[in-house]
Parts: structure tokens; C-alpha cells; sequence
């Protein structure tokens, strides 16, 4: 009888994650910044169908890069769960922290359980009210969960636009000035991005219950100038 093969825990995780981490920076980069005014979100998306942005609740928005079909998966799972606390307590008890923890709980088991790990990063955004500040939680492959205070990348070569980021978000601005800052992110200097090749929203009270919007092509034009 031939002994099994073995592996050790270590190597299975480090395989896993690098594996993930692979799938992952394969895919296009996302930044998330919180603004004066409400909260952008702007990806390097030529699709007009599917989405890497999307609404959950009233002041909560949902982002993902790496395979759609994956984190679109979570999308649909997180407004069924925003809208059953909301209809079993009431609006206002649903958050982006419990919703990211639900996340980051389904992601790490994924990844300690599963043969493949998920190839996803996903982003739970939250725009503050009154003297509540904006939230933004970045969830891993592997789930663990990061509170960023100011801005965040997903995707694509993520270090290289961290590095772009730290030189040039030194303060909160409005989200029509931000966002030139956030495409100039994501391009870098060797290639220009127009508002074809973007998705943009944004979290932004106007006086009503709900504060998600989807930038229209023109508006993104209107912004950029391309």
C-alpha cells in the first residue's frame, strides 16, 4: 500500500494564497476614496453590463475585482442580508462593519476548506451621517478585513498605485476633484484612460433615504475632458 502524499498546512496555504493573489492582479484595479462631499468609487471598466460597483442599501455601496461571477455572488448575497436585518429590525441597524465581518467570515472558510480559494477582493464602502465618519473596509481572498481611514485599491498591480496614491491624496477634496486624482491613479503614466474605459459612482446625501449614483458616460466626460 503506497503512503499518501503529503503537504504540509503551511504550503497549502502559502499555495493557495499566492494562487488567489495571481487571479486577482490579473484582473483591473478599483479605488475607493472618501471625499469632503460623500464617498467615490471608480474602476477600470469598459463593460457596460457588468458591474463591479453596485448598491446594497441606503448608504451602503459593494466593489469587487478578480472573477465577476465570484464576487457578484456576494453582491446579491449582502443586499438579501441588508434587507433582512432591515425588514427584522429596522434600516438603520444595518452597517458596513457587519456586512464586511459576514464577508470576511465566508472568505477565510473558503480559503481554509476549499480546493480553490476565491480569486476576489471586495470592498464594503458606508457614507457617514452627521458626525458619523465614512467607512471603507477592504475584505481579502483570505478574509481578512482592513479599516482604511482615507482611500483604497483593489486589483490589478495594487502596489504600484498605493505608491501613486501616497504622493498625491495628502487631503479630502470633493468628489468632482477627486475623481481626475483617482483616474490618474489608475492609469499611471504610460496610458491614458477615458471615460469609455471607466464605471463610476458615488455615495452622496442629497437629501434623500437612498445615496448611491451611478456616473452617466456624459457626466464622467463632463468631469475628465475625454
Amino acid at each position: 500500500m503506497s503512503m499518501p502524499f503529503y503537504v504540509s498546512p503551511e504550503q497549502v496555504m502559502k499555495d493557495r494564497a499566492e494562487y488567489a493573489q495571481k487571479g486577482i492582479a490579473r484582473g483591473k484595479s478599483l479605488i475607493s476614496i472618501i471625499c469632503t462631499d460623500g464617498v467615490l468609487l471608480a474602476a477600470e471598466n469598459p463593460s457596460k453590463s457588468l458591474h463591479k460597483i453596485g448598491e446594497i442599501h441606503d448608504r451602503i455601496a459593494f466593489a469587487g475585482v478578480g472573477k465577476f461571477n465570484e464576487f457578484d455572488q456576494l453582491r446579491v448575497a449582502g443586499i438579501r442580508h441588508a434587507d433582512i436585518k432591515g425588514y427584522t429590525y429596522s434600516r438603520e441597524d444595518v452597517d458596513a462593519r457587519s456586512l464586511a465581518n459576514l464577508y470576511a467570515q465566508y472568505l477565510g472558510q473558503v480559503f481554509t476548506h476549499e480546493m480553490k480559494p476565491l480569486e476576489i477582493e471586495v470592498l464594503v464602502a458606508k457614507l457617514g451621517i452627521e458626525d458619523e465618519p465614512s467607512q471603507l473596509f477592504q475584505v481579502s481572498y483570505d478574509g481578512t478585513v482592513v479599516d482604511q481611514e482615507h482611500y483604497v485599491i483593489l486589483g490589478g498591480e495594487a502596489q504600484q498605485l498605493h505608491e501613486r496614491a501616497s504622493e498625491v491624496l495628502l487631503e479630502k477634496l470633493p468628489l468632482d476633484e477627486s475623481l481626475p486624482i483617482a483616474v490618474g491613479i489608475l492609469q499611471g503614466t504610460e496610458r491614458v484612460l477615458t471615460s469609455d474605459d471607466l464605471e463610476v459612482a458615488v455615495l452622496k446625501d442629497k437629501g434623500q433615504r437612498r445615496t448611491f449614483y451611478r456616473y452617466e458616460l456624459s457626466q464622467t466626460l463632463d468631469i475628465l475632458g475625454r
